[in-house]
C-alpha cells in the first residue's frame, strides 16, 4: 500500500467517526415544559407536563420515564403523576418521542420536597460521663453494655472498647497511618468501620478488634458515618446521599437524599438509628437531624447549641460528633470530637 491510499484510509476513518459523534449530539426538536415551568414539587402535589414541539412533527407516541415507573401515551401527551410515596430530592424526567419513524429522548430536572418544615427540639442533660479528649470521635455504637468509638485523623486514628461510665479504654487498636477513619456500625459480631477518602472500608471482629476484611467503595463519594437497622447499614458520604449497603456483601443497593421542604441538604456525618429513624450529626452544625430513613424527609432538628460550652475548652476542641443509643434502656448520648465529657441527653419535643 503506498504513502497515497495510506492517507486517504485515514482521512476516511476520521470522518466516519466524526460523522458519528455528530450524529450522536444532534440538537434534539423537542423539550419538556411543565406548568407555570415548575421544577421543585412537594409531596401530595402532581407534576404536569407536556412536550414541546416547535416544528409541527407529528408524534406517534411519548412514554415518559420517571426513576423505575414508566408512562406510555399514544393519544394525549400531557403527562401527569402525583407525588405521593416517592424519594425526596433530585429527580430527571425523561421523555422518548416517537416521531416519522424516528425517536428522541429529552430530560428535565426535577426535585422532590417534603410537605412540612422540620420540626425543632431541645434537649435536656441526664448525665455527664468522663470521655477521652484525645479521642477525635467519628463513630460512636453500643453493643449491650460496652460503647464502640471509632477516632480520626491519620497517624492517630483507632477503633476502641470503652466503659462509658468511667471513660476508661478497655481495649484499643490502632489503624495504620495512612487511614483517615471514619464511621463505624456494629453488624452481628463484627464491626464495619469506614475510611475518609481511601474509598475503603473495614470489618473486625467484634470480640478481639482484629481485622478480618475489607471492601471497596462504589459509587459513594467518601467515608463518613455508618448505622444498622437490622435489614440494610446506612452509609453517609458527605453529599446529600446516604446509601442502603447489603450487610453481607456491603455492596451500595439504594440511596435516599436528605430533603426539607425547601431544599436538599448534605454534610452528614456521623449517624445511628433510633427507634426507626436516623439520626444524624451535620457537619460543623450544633444539632442533630432526624432523618426519614423510607424517602428521605428531613422531619426534625434537635438543636444541641450550648453542650460545647459544658466541656473543657482548650486549642484542639473541635466539633460536636457521635451518637450512641442503649435501645435496651432507650438512652441517648453524644459527644464530641475532642471532648473531654460524654453526655446522655433527654430530647424535648
Amino acid at each position: 500500500m503506498n504513502i497515497r491510499n495510506l492517507f486517504v484510509i485515514i482521512l476516511l476513518t476520521i470522518f466516519y467517526f466524526s460523522c458519528g459523534s455528530n450524529s450522536d449530539q444532534k440538537k434534539k426538536h423537542f423539550s419538556i415544559a411543565t406548568s407555570d415551568n415548575k421544577v421543585k414539587f412537594k409531596l401530595g402535589e402532581t407534576i404536569k407536563a407536556n412536550i414541546i414541539n416547535a416544528k409541527n412533527f407529528k408524534i406517534d407516541s411519548v412514554t415518559y420515564i420517571l426513576d423505575n415507573k414508566v408512562t406510555s401515551l399514544k393519544n394525549n401527551f400531557n403527562y401527569e403523576e402525583k407525588i405521593d410515596d416517592e424519594k425526596l430530592g433530585n429527580h430527571t424526567l425523561t421523555a422518548q418521542v416517537f416521531y416519522d419513524g424516528n425517536m428522541d429522548t429529552i430530560t428535565k430536572k426535577i426535585t422532590f420536597l417534603n410537605h412540612t418544615s422540620p420540626k425543632l427540639y431541645s434537649y435536656k442533660i441526664i448525665a455527664e460521663y468522663p470521655h477521652d479528649i484525645k479521642a477525635f470521635t467519628q463513630g460512636l455504637e453500643f453493643y449491650r453494655d460496652t460503647l464502640y468509638e471509632s477516632t480520626g485523623r491519620k497517624g492517630s486514628s483507632s477503633l476502641r472498647k470503652v466503659d462509658y461510665k468511667t471513660g476508661k479504654i478497655i481495649q484499643k487498636k490502632d489503624i495504620s497511618k495512612e487511614y483517615f477513619a471514619e464511621g463505624i456500625t456494629i453488624v452481628k459480631d463484627k464491626i464495619i468501620q469506614l475510611t475518609w477518602t481511601s474509598k475503603e472500608g473495614f470489618i473486625y471482629d467484634r470480640n478481639t478488634l482484629e481485622k478480618i476484611d475489607s471492601f471497596a467503595y462504589n459509587k459513594s463519594k467518601e467515608g463518613w458515618g455508618l448505622c444498622f437497622d437490622g435489614d440494610f447499614i446506612y452509609k453517609s458520604d458527605g453529599t446529600e446521599k446516604i446509601w442502603f449497603l447489603d450487610p453481607d456483601t456491603l455492596a451500595e443497593k439504594d440511596y435516599i437524599q436528605v430533603t426539607t421542604n425547601k431544599s436538599v441538604k448534605s454534610r452528614f456525618n456521623e449517624l445511628e438509628w433510633v427507634e426507626g429513624k436516623i439520626y444524624a450529626n451535620t457537619w460543623q452544625k450544633d444539632g442533630i437531624a432526624i432523618i426519614n430513613p423510607k424517602n428521605g424527609a428531613l422531619e426534625a432538628v434537635i438543636n444541641l447549641s450550648g453542650l460545647r460550652e459544658k466541656v473543657k475548652q482548650h486549642s484542639d476542641l473541635d466539633v460536636l460528633n457521635g451518637i450512641a443509643y442503649k435501645k435496651d434502656t432507650k438512652q441517648l448520648f453524644v459527644t464530641g470530637k475532642n471532648w473531654n465529657k460524654l453526655f446522655e441527653i433527654e430530647v424535648i419535643e
